[in-house]
């Protein structure tokens, strides 16, 4: 496998009740990443508490010029005051599998 772009994400809700307006803004960043161009994989879960996603670019740059744009934007300016988190994105030549992709994320994330 050439060499590929992986992120990791897990947030947290500060509250239950944000639970819909979280899937509000979720849904539609998935689907923006899962079409965006350059991604190879788009999967969520939920470990822990934390709403986790695990996206693989063909590049780091691709997956920046998905970050800042559509639905992801919008969902970025409204996660801060709804949910906290971590995130983690590295170069790699595997995709992680989500235990190890969690472990990663785990040592490695920068708060949210």
């Amino acid at each position: 496998m050439n060499e590929v772009y992986v992120s990791i994400t897990g947030l947290k809700l500060k509250s239950f009740w944000y639970t819909p307006l979280f899937y509000f803004f979720a849904v539609p960043s998935f689907e923006q990443a899962r079409k965006a161009k350059g991604n190879k994989q788009t999967q969520t879960t939920t470990r822990n508490g934390f709403h986790h996603t695990l996206t693989v670019w063909d590049s780091k740059k691709s997956m920046l010029n998905y970050l800042y744009t559509g639905s992801h934007k919008r969902a970025i300016a409204n996660f801060r005051w709804m949910a906290t988190g971590k995130t983690y994105g590295y170069v790699s030549v595997s995709v992680p599998n989500w235990d190890e992709a969690i472990k990663v994320w785990d040592k490695h994330g920068r708060d949210y």
